[in-house]
């Protein structure tokens, strides 16, 4: 049930189902709801029934039934998106209204590091180190391919969580005040590039220019 009188009076040159559709996009648009997803707009409207004046405020309110369109990728699927920003533990990703999307260290291909100089991480396709970060660091920049910042990137979805974070005071252990741990995002999507084809679309597409040439 949703109150419609408060914004009919700035709605009065709309038609009935856009300002209906206007009210109910302010209310779950850009909303994370729990194992449910990102909600990004009413997909459209099956049923509104009649208004109808509840008595004791005077609000008119309908029965609407509809649908939304809502953004969760599934497990496996393989999407695109732009690398946001890279540190130490992975790359944050982005497409463009949803930026709860990372790489994990695990999920990148190897062997990879971190270059703090470029805050950008890079692959060694050609090399068989199994070292650590720091030699890897020494290689020829020349034969690094690099994750930059604004690329576009092929990722494969591994896993999706959703937070709920739980009202209620501060806990008390022995005496002393726990203020609990920090709020997590509510809605986080877990991406990988580790098998081929995944990564920065430059990649496959200069293999491939080079697999025809040859």
């Amino acid at each position: 049930m949703i109150p419609l009188l408060e914004f009919l009076f700035a709605s009065f040159t709309l038609p009935f189902l856009a300002a209906l559709i206007n009210e109910i996009n302010k209310k779950y648009a850009n909303r994370v709801f729990h194992n449910l997803g990102l909600c990004i707009c009413v997909f459209d409207i099956a049923e509104a029934g009649e208004g109808k004046v509840r008595y004791g405020d005077g609000f008119l309110w309908y029965t609407v039934v509809f649908r939304l369109t809502v953004f969760r990728p599934f497990p496996s699927e393989v999407i695109l998106a732009k690398v946001k920003s890279s540190d130490e533990d992975g790359i944050q990703l982005s497409v463009g209204f949803f930026e709860d999307m990372w790489i994990p260290l695990v999920y990148l291909p190897q062997p990879c590091a971190f270059d703090p100089n470029e805050r950008a991480y890079f692959w060694l396709p050609s090399s068989e180190a199994t070292s650590t970060h720091y030699e890897l660091l020494d290689s020829p920049v020349a034969e690094r391919l690099y994750i930059d910042q604004g690329e576009i990137v092929r990722v494969r979805v591994e896993k999706d969580e959703f937070w709920e974070d739980e009202p209620g005071p501060p806990k008390a252990t022995d005496g002393v005040l726990i203020s609990g741990d920090a709020r997590g995002v509510p809605y986080k999507v877990t991406c990988s590039i580790g098998e081929q084809g995944l990564g920065p679309t430059t990649w496959w597409k200069d293999a491939g220019t080079r697999m025809d040439e040859g």
